[in-house]
């Protein structure tokens, strides 16, 4: 089981591996129309991180799934890391979760299935630190290993935080560094330091359970979580959807490690940050054309189990970052930009 590597297995890695989001939007675009519900309060209609229903005593009901092939080779940690990424969508929304059930692609004929073990026992251990159970589940015999969870969750609807909620002069915060898919790339190709080799792992495997704090605060307009398409391409569904634009001040971006861009510069990019790029890219406006190349890799570089993007009226300011340093996240509260009035790009990063 020592010698399994299981990225070698996978053609794609963690929430790199995500449809781009131009040929989501082809998938997703239908004549086909269901009926209105007036108890779901987040579905289709909007670009959130899961959906939301009514249960009209006060609260609601938040319904995710979220799976992927590994984008590690030890499977305990791929069980850690998925499981992370899929509960992330709760908090995102301000809520608690409550229960898991678990989704296992697995080949087994050609992967033991004791190393597929590893990977449930690394979901339950994080199931265990969020406070819920892993309740149950189903499972495939597939050409690739995949492994994911279906999550729900509980939250105040007073509460509830959406994607496309932000408002005009809003601070942007993000409470996790972004270049998880530059370290794993470099990995891949053999080029990673030493120093570096748990670093994008440790930090996938800790959850946002911050979201659910921060959603009491009613200066918190909008939250999402960072992860396939990039800090780019979420922050573009969340001021598109608000009707507004973005500004990124790149300086104030927190980086995984302080050599990323060199990593970036020995080509250490995955194949997602293209496929995003191909994306969104004519919404995203560079201040500083000569860094254009290096931002753009490292701003729409694929996240896996990323952080929270906070939009924050500045009044309530100093209550978030009060939670923040309340909860290990004081490294995170400067501002990394601001929503500001609509503009012909998204989001213009300087």
């Amino acid at each position: 089981m020592e010698n399994i590597k299981l990225t070698q297995y996978s053609h794609g890695a963690g929430c790199g591996c995500k449809i781009s989001p131009k040929i989501l939007d082809e998938i997703l675009h239908s004549n086909f129309s269901m009926p209105d519900n007036d108890r779901l309060i987040v579905g289709n209609h909007s670009k959130d991180d899961a959906a939301v229903y009514d249960l009209k005593n006060g609260t609601a009901l938040i319904s995710t799934t979220d799976f992927f092939m590994p984008i590690v080779d030890d499977p305990f940690n791929f069980g850690r890391i998925a499981s992370a990424n899929a509960i992330s969508d709760v908090y995102a929304m301000g809520g608690s979760p409550i229960m898991a059930i678990a989704i296992l692609g697995w080949p087994i004929n050609v992967i033991p299935p004791k190393v597929a073990t590893k990977v449930i026992e690394g979901s339950k251990s994080i199931c265990l630190e969020a406070g819920i159970p892993l309740a149950g589940g189903h499972s495939i015999d597939s050409p690739e290993p995949i492994f994911g969870l279906a999550v729900n969750g509980l939250v105040d609807i007073k509460h509830l935080k959406q994607n496309n909620t932000a408002q005009r002069g809003d601070l942007l915060l993000l409470t996790k560094p972004i270049g998880v898919g530059v370290l794993t790339t470099a990995e891949k190709k053999g080029i990673l330091k030493e120093q570096h080799k748990m670093l994008a792992a440790n930090q996938m495997m800790r959850l946002n359970k911050v979201g659910a704090l921060l959603s009491k605060i009613d200066g918190v307009h909008a939250m999402t979580d960072v992860t396939g398409f990039g800090l780019l391409g979420h922050l573009i569904e969340m001021a598109e959807g608000s009707g507004l634009s973005a500004m990124v001040d790149f300086n104030q971006v927190p980086l995984i490690s302080n050599e990323l861009p060199d990593y970036v510069q020995q080509g250490s990019v995955p194949g997602g940050t293209n496929r995003n790029w191909d994306s969104y890219g004519h919404k995203v406006h560079f201040n500083e054309e000569a860094s254009s190349g290096l931002y753009k890799n490292i701003l729409a570089d694929p996240q896996t189990s990323g952080g929270l993007l906070i939009s924050v009226a500045e009044k309530s300011y100093d209550e978030v970052v009060e939670v923040l340093s309340a909860n290990g996240l004081e490294d995170f509260a400067k501002p990394i930009g601001q929503i500001t009035e609509k503009e012909s790009f998204a989001v213009s990063v300087q």
